[in-house]
């Protein structure tokens, strides 16, 4: 199945255009070393939680916005090989050189998607997800998802993907871990469900969450849904 590359960042809300730009630019280069979906997308609907949120999972100041991005591989070694490309090609100096956001906080990881539902298309708006789930709980995780992607499918999601860590590193200043404040027993989830536009992921999620399916008893969930973060991002970039 599909493995990701996740990644969110805190970028200047005024270099919103320059980041695209950016995104635009390396978009080609990561496509030739072997990633065969390159997305970015646009901090919309980023609430602040009462545990954990993408603003802190990055230290997101006042003055900037969260972005969400992925790129897929067709596997583990396809990404690993990407990697090891990367680290030697010059042209990738460059691009780290004219960032337009600072990349100390960004977090990044490699997941192994477990949920992969597609109903054709790709979205224009997504909403992404990290959650912290009890390593011993992974097949009761996949069987929540999978349900769930299919109501989100019947509602209007043309995409549902839910993907366990499998390389997610610590970092110096902020990681995935820190961001969902993930216990030692703690694998971290990175998850993203893709709309065509945002009017209809405003109406069908509206429908998700009144469907009698999706009402879960939060004392039997797998995981714990308080330190989960989640947020609304408008893409500006597929390739």
């Amino acid at each position: 199945m599909t493995y990701v590359e996740g990644f969110v960042s805190a970028v200047p809300t005024a270099n919103r255009k320059a980041y695209a730009e950016h995104a635009a630019e390396a978009a080609p280069l990561f496509k030739e070393l072997g990633a065969t979906r390159v997305v970015e997308a646009w901090g919309d609907e980023v609430p602040d939680g009462e545990v954990t949120d993408f603003k802190r999972a990055v230290q997101a100041r006042d003055d900037e916005t969260v972005a969400f991005g992925w790129f897929e591989f067709p596997s583990k070694e396809a990404r690993d090989a990407f990697n090891e490309k990367m680290r030697s090609d010059s042209r990738m100096e460059a691009l780290g050189e004219s960032m337009p956001f600072d990349g100390q906080r960004m977090i990044f990881g490699g997941f192994s998607s477990i949920v992969d539902e597609n109903a054709g298309g790709r979205g224009t708006y997504i909403d992404g997800y990290v959650v912290p789930v009890p390593s011993e709980n992974k097949e009761a995780y996949r069987e929540i998802a999978d349900n769930a992607a299919s109501v989100f499918k019947e509602y209007g999601a043309t995409r549902v993907v839910e993907a366990w860590g499998d390389d997610v590193p610590d970092g110096e200043v902020t990681d995935y871990r820190r961001a969902v404040k993930a216990n030692d027993d703690e694998t971290v989830v990175y998850s993203f469900i893709e709309w065509p536009t945002k009017e209809a992921r405003d109406v069908g999620m509206k429908q998700v969450m009144e469907d009698p399916r999706m009402q879960m008893d939060r004392d039997t969930m797998p995981f714990d849904g308080q330190r989960m973060i989640y947020g609304g991002f408008t893409s500006i970039l597929d390739e």
